[in-house]
């Protein structure tokens, strides 16, 4: 069964981008344009996992990802945070609220798909050392 992801920007051709690479690699996309309309895509369904950009209008990522970790039904899905701000207290900001993964754009879309492929289990191989990734602790 192909695993399914949901994708949250702002941006439009960011999110056609990420959608057509992750259809193309056999995922299952939904999408949502900010953190508002992402919640209301996991009432839905949840997917296996959330790639989700920070600066967004109506709810940013950093809200969003506090309120993904306070449900029961959200908490312990996987998020990669794919944001432009990438100065240490930003990544560190996103580990703390929860990510799994902070990945700055402009980002290498093998990048991402390695990085979705390794929260998922479906890829034995190491993550590239060049790849911006903080861990949560569990």
């Amino acid at each position: 069964m192909a695993k399914r992801v949901l994708i949250v920007d702002d941006h439009t051709e960011t999110v056609k981008l990420i959608d057509e690479a992750f259809s193309k690699a056999g995922f299952r996309v939904r999408t949502a344009c900010n953190g508002a309309e992402c919640l209301l895509e996991l009432e839905a369904s949840v997917p296996d996992l959330v790639i989700m950009d920070v600066g967004m209008p109506v709810l940013d990522g950093l809200d969003t990802l506090r309120l993904l970790r306070q449900n029961p039904d959200t908490a312990d899905t996987p998020v990669i945070i794919l944001s432009g701000k990438g100065s240490y207290d930003d990544v560190r900001a996103g580990w703390r609220t929860g990510a799994e993964m902070y990945l700055t754009k402009p980002v290498r879309i093998g990048a991402l798909l390695a990085a979705a492929r390794h929260l998922l289990g479906l890829s034995p191989e190491r993550l590239p050392m060049q790849m911006a990734v903080v861990g949560r602790e569990r």
